[in-house]
């Protein structure tokens, strides 16, 4: 009983609800980026282009925010623009470390829709993924969602067979009821006015609108951590909400070597001190690549 209750839930047909969220959209009358970050790991980053192909709801735009990749990720983009009516925007920059937040603000920059929904590239989508966030999708509000966890071990099968139907039994996951779907158990989470030790960069999506008024991205913070939550942090400080997506939403993170933290001390304490003073502003950020009219 509990598998036929599973099943139904992570393959029932979409349609009903699909037809539902689009009439949403046509009376929102919003655009939608994806925008992916990445670096040097082409084989994941086919995946999430594989799964945003199968997505219930295709974005407007595709944009790979690539911090100095080797050039197998640009022919990996190459080999997939025509696949995708939209194409694919390639933001690239030179390696010089980790610096996540430069290229996602050249990225959204270059971005032309209302709204952005943005993951990693270890990180696949759930076929209705951008659907889920559409259909949550609430002015001066942003959205995170959760990420089932693929075992390390587990990674070079999922990637060999480029797997991306994952069950509730498959083995090799962590974090396995997160694989459920049941969009109406997420309307029970209301919005926060403070962000959640759950937030994940890597699964999120918010008003560019949003993004701009805070100036994006700090780009005082180098190398591993804090880059998102910091962002989101002035977010709030600017009134904006944060909801949690809970499941749905769903993406598949494929584990894998944790980046040095060499640098962690020093973005905490830049985000301690937006948290202290209430900073819903940043002076080094996405501006700089802003188009002037």
């Amino acid at each position: 009983m509990l598998f036929v209750f599973v099943n139904y839930i992570i393959f029932a047909p979409p349609n009903r609800l699909k037809h539902n969220v689009l009439d949403s959209l046509l009376m929102k009358r919003i655009t939608v980026a994806l925008v992916i970050s990445t670096y040097n790991w082409s084989e994941a980053l086919e995946l999430v282009l594989r799964s945003v192909l199968k997505q219930s709801v295709l974005p407007d735009e595709i944009l790979i925010a690539d911090d100095g990749s080797d050039c197998k990720t640009r022919e990996l983009i190459a080999s997939y623009q025509g696949k995708f009516e939209t194409g694919i925007q390639h933001i690239w920059h030179e390696d010089k470390g980790f610096r996540k937040s430069i290229i996602l603000n050249r990225a959204i920059a270059s971005a032309e829709s209302d709204y952005i929904i943005q993951v990693d590239g270890d990180c696949f989508l759930h076929s209705r993924f951008i659907e889920d966030h559409l259909d949550s999708a609430k002015e001066r509000m942003y959205l995170y969602g959760t990420r089932v966890r693929i075992k390390e071990e587990k990674v070079p099968e999922i990637i060999g067979k480029k797997e991306l139907n994952i069950h509730f039994f498959k083995s090799g996951l962590k974090k396995r009821p997160r694989n459920i779907r049941v969009p109406v158990i997420s309307e029970l989470f209301r919005p926060q006015e403070t962000i959640s030790p759950k937030f994940r960069g890597c699964n999120t999506s918010f008003w560019r609108k949003d993004f701009l008024a805070v100036n994006g991205y700090n780009e005082d913070l180098e190398g591993w951590g804090r880059e998102d939550s910091e962002l989101m942090i002035r977010m709030h400080n600017r009134g904006v909400l944060g909801k949690r997506l809970k499941f749905n939403g769903i993406v598949y993170h494929l584990d894998h070597r944790e980046e040095s933290k060499e640098r962690f001390d020093i973005n905490d304490s830049i985000q301690r001190e937006t948290l202290e003073n209430k900073k819903d502003y940043c002076e080094n950020g996405v501006n700089k690549y802003l188009k002037v009219d």
